[in-house]
């Protein structure tokens, strides 16, 4: 889990035509036809911790417990040590574990099965570690779900409702409004003044945006000031904050006047849960497609 973070989205666009005009097109938006034509396979509630994403999940038929819905984290999930003694889980494998920064060496458990609502997926290996520790209480968590949990289909995380939704049939289109392609999961287009750059939409991370001092360089001119270490999953960064005119522009969001976390260590922009948290967000992975749709 990178750092941690949170996003939502909502949004709305029609056309009309004239008494003796052709009709126009409707350009379908993706953030209004939810679920118009389409089933979800799940629709459950979340709860937002100290920015984060939770659900209640059950391993192996135990639970619920706790898990993080982190779009930065890859595969299907990560286990807690915690869960791992609890539930007498074997480790059955080593594997590898990398934060952008560093990679580490961890252990890996197996889940005869994870779900969450009633969507379950069975039978796969996890990297198990102790992630709550360095969490408060009330944070503390069980486990986390990663990205490859919906490869299959369109996760839609509606921040200001706090409702997660997964579908199987719902497929955006490049031609709705605010919807952005993505090569690398799930960075998207930026824009920051007259920068063009790429963000990661990390639901993980507790931050509005952080970026590496050379982009830094390129979009602000303003002073640095110390803003204390960041904890990635390998690694501990010195950061420097910044308020960072802008404006930030990806998708359907625009932001101006933005506190920013800088490191001269930090490979790439990233787009945090503080921000997201503002928009309700579809992420359409077969088709390499992101909404990100402002509150109406």
């Amino acid at each position: 889990m990178p750092l941690i973070a949170t996003v939502a989205l909502s949004m709305l666009m029609t056309s009309g035509h004239g008494k003796n005009d052709a009709p126009e097109k409707t350009v379908p938006d993706a953030c209004v036809a939810e679920g118009a034509s389409t089933e979800a396979v799940f629709r459950i509630p979340f709860r937002v911790v100290d920015g984060r994403i939770y659900v209640d999940a059950r391993v192996n038929g135990a639970g619920p417990f706790a898990f993080a819905i982190d779009t930065g984290a890859s595969g299907l999930g990560r286990a807690d040590a915690s869960l791992v003694k609890s539930l007498s889980l074997p480790i059955t494998n080593r594997g590898e574990s990398s934060d952008g920064v560093n990679r580490a060496s961890v252990d890996m458990t197996h889940f005869h099965s994870l779900q969450i609502g009633t969507f379950r997926r069975d039978d796969f290996e996890v990297i198990t570690r102790d992630y709550s520790s360095r969490l408060s209480a009330e944070a503390a968590i069980s486990g986390i779900i990663g990205r490859d949990f919906f490869a299959d289909g369109t996760l839609v995380i509606d921040y200001p409702a706090r409702m997660l939704s997964f579908y199987r049939t719902l497929q955006l289109d490049t031609n709705s409004p605010h919807v952005t392609p993505y090569e690398r999961p799930f960075r998207v287009k930026v824009r920051i003044g007259g920068v063009a750059t790429e963000g990661n939409l990390d639901t993980g991370a507790n931050v509005e945006f952080m970026m590496p001092t050379t982009l830094f360089d390129k979009v602000s001119s303003a002073p640095l000031e110390v803003a204390g270490d960041a904890t990635l999953t390998n690694t501990s960064l010195t950061t420097k904050s910044a308020k960072v005119a802008g404006p930030f522009r990806f998708g359907g969001a625009t932001h101006s006047n933005i506190d920013v976390r800088v490191s001269d260590r930090f490979p790439e922009l990233l787009i945090g849960a503080r921000i997201l948290q503002n928009y309700k967000l579809l992420i359409d992975q077969p088709s390499k497609l992101v909404a990100i749709c402002p509150s109406r």
